[in-house]
């Protein structure tokens, strides 16, 4: 499989944690660690889809920030998702397990703000000859 193949398929998990994220905004109570995890996991992909689409093995780490400065040796204009990534960083780790970490609907809001700007740099710095957003996704067939 080629670069842009494998890149491609990174971006579409990218989007279904991103869709998933926000699909889970209409839960009562709000699932607020599982949508700040799927931020962070989303974001992840997001960056490694830049790394595989440049030929760089993408390394099977959970660090947004090592990945980004990844991205930076390829590019200098991500630089600017640095702080993105360092804020969802914690929620990669800390969020999947119960810890002291006390979240609320402002860290949500945060997540995916940090989210959507990595996931729109990607899509301005990446060309793959159309968009690089899949179609809305909207989950699995489970009629039989």
């Amino acid at each position: 499989m080629g670069s842009q193949s494998l890149s491609r398929e990174w971006l579409d998990f990218a989007h279904m944690d991103l869709s998933s994220a926000e699909f889970l905004l209409g839960m009562h109570p709000l699932p607020v660690e599982i949508i700040c995890y799927h931020c962070e996991q989303a974001a992840e992909k997001f960056l490694k889809a830049v790394l595989i689409y440049y030929g760089v093995e993408a390394p099977k780490t959970h660090d947004l920030v090592l990945l980004c400065k990844l991205c930076v040796q390829l590019d200098q204009s991500w630089e600017q998702m640095i702080d993105a990534c360092v804020e969802l960083s914690p929620y990669g780790v800390q969020v999947r397990y119960p810890s002291d970490m006390e979240l609320n609907e402002s860290d949500v809001s945060s997540a995916l703000r940090a989210c959507r700007k990595i996931g729109e740099f990607v899509q301005q710095q990446l060309d793959f000859g159309q968009s690089n957003a899949p179609e809305e996704f909207s989950g699995p067939n489970l009629s039989m």
